[in-house]
């Protein structure tokens, strides 16, 4: 992961992802990365949307595969 100081902490696991990159756009950043995490519930098979782990995050899921996760910056 970038050395970046982002509002993404280890509660969201992504040193264990097998590739990821930050995007920084004004006020908000946007990490995406590979989706690693094992989803108890049938996903949508195009786009899933749901809260983050941490407050005033986002989660975008794309084609089962790709995590957009979005946030303020810090």
């Amino acid at each position: 992961m970038t050395s970046i100081n982002s509002s993404f902490s280890s509660r969201f696991g992504l040193e264990y992802a097998p590739t990821s990159f930050l995007v920084r756009m004004g006020k908000r950043d946007m990490l995406v990365c590979r989706d690693f995490r094992k989803r108890f519930y049938a996903v949508n098979p195009i786009i899933e949307c749901d809260t983050g782990v941490q407050p005033g995050h986002i989660e975008i899921l794309l084609f089962g595969r790709w995590l957009l996760i979005l946030s303020k910056a810090q």
